[in-house]
C-alpha cells in the first residue's frame, strides 16, 4: 500500500467565517460532489508548512497571515487505489479574495454551523 501525507486547511477571515469550496472532482464512493477545504498531497523533501502555503496559494490565491494550528490527524484508506493517505487539517487565517481554481466549482464563507447543512466531505465533517 502507497503512504502518502495531505495537509488541509480551514481557513478563517476576519467575519470569523471559515472557506469552504465545493470539489469538482466526485471521488470514489460519493454520488455527488462534497464540500471541502483547501489543500493537497506534500512533495517529497517538502517542508508542511510549505506544502500548506503552496496548496492554498495554488487552490485559492490566498496569504496566510498568522501561522497555522493543527485542527486533527486523520487516516483516509483507499482500498481502490492501493493508498493511505495521512491527512493533517489545519486552522489558520489568511487574507485576500478567494479565487476558484480548477479543482473547485465554487467557494464560499460560512459559519461551521452553516457548513453543516452542505454535502461535506465525510473527514472534514469529523472534524467540525
Amino acid at each position: 500500500m502507497k503512504l502518502q501525507v495531505g495537509v488541509k486547511a480551514l481557513i478563517k477571515n476576519d467575519q470569523e467565517k471559515y472557506l469552504f469550496m465545493l470539489r469538482t472532482k466526485i471521488m470514489d464512493g460519493e454520488k455527488e460532489a462534497c464540500w471541502d477545504i483547501p489543500g493537497g498531497r506534500i512533495e517529497p523533501e517538502e517542508i508542511l508548512f510549505d506544502a500548506l502555503k503552496r496548496e492554498i496559494n495554488e487552490e485559492t490565491g490566498l496569504s496566510i497571515t498568522h501561522d497555522p494550528v493543527l485542527l486533527g490527524a486523520q487516516d483516509i484508506f483507499v482500498p481502490a487505489a492501493d493508498l493511505h493517505v495521512v491527512r493533517l487539517t489545519y486552522t489558520l487565517q489568511a487574507e485576500g479574495a478567494a479565487n476558484v481554481s480548477d479543482e473547485h466549482q465554487e467557494a464560499r464563507w460560512m459559519t461551521l454551523e452553516e457548513a453543516k447543512a452542505f454535502n461535506l466531505d465525510p473527514y472534514l465533517r469529523k472534524l467540525i
